[in-house]
């Protein structure tokens, strides 16, 4: 969704996280200002107003109808977006708790018996998504090195080989999973060939 906005207009993003810019009026008579009414209005506040509804439409339309039912009282783009993310994220406690939770799913990610590599790597990038998401990013050299430390004791000597042959700091997960394809399709086809025809 960020993304999204941001690519539309990003002073709409400030919106959304800062609340909707407010024309006011200083009064000669009092020491503060005040909101002025939409008639006092310039074109330039007219055009800073409508962000808030540009950026509510945004938000309002990118999602479904029960999603609608707790954000339909809001009257600002901030509200609506506090009031998504606490549905989604929870309050703090529980986000750490999704982030304690995730982790040690990551902590304890194994490669399953007769799993493919391609079949690791969507789960592995289901937890590392979902880390993410609720801001929790672990750096690309540590994930390297557990999907690594993952496989197992039949894939040694290819885990030995590109230990030896790549610099763990540089290599990114896509390059190793495509390393990792290519030596999982080799032995498929040398067991294929070990077998005798029937």
């Amino acid at each position: 969704m960020h993304d999204f906005i941001m690519a539309k207009d990003s002073e709409l993003w400030d919106i959304i996280c800062d609340g909707p810019y407010v024309p006011t009026k200083v009064l000669e008579e009092l020491p503060f200002s005040m909101a002025k009414t939409s008639k006092e209005y310039t074109e330039a506040d007219k055009k800073v107003v409508e962000k808030n509804f540009r950026a509510k439409k945004i938000l309002v339309c990118r999602i479904g109808p029960e999603e609608y039912n707790k954000i339909s009282t809001c009257d600002t783009a901030k509200e609506i977006w506090e009031t998504l993310q606490k549905a989604h994220e929870g309050t703090t406690q529980v986000k750490y708790s999704k982030i304690d939770m995730i982790t040690t799913e990551y902590e304890l990610f194994k490669m399953r018996d007769n799993e493919s590599i391609q079949d690791v790597h969507t789960r592995f990038t289901s937890i590392i998504n979902e880390l993410h998401s609720l801001g929790k990013t672990i750096p690309r050299n540590k994930l390297v090195r557990k999907i690594l430390n993952i496989l197992p004791s039949s894939w040694e000597s290819k885990v030995n080989a590109i230990t030896k042959s790549k610099d763990l700091q540089e290599l990114t997960i896509e390059e190793l999973i495509k390393n990792l394809k290519t030596n999982e399709l080799k032995r498929k086809i040398d067991s294929e060939k070990r077998e005798p025809k029937k």
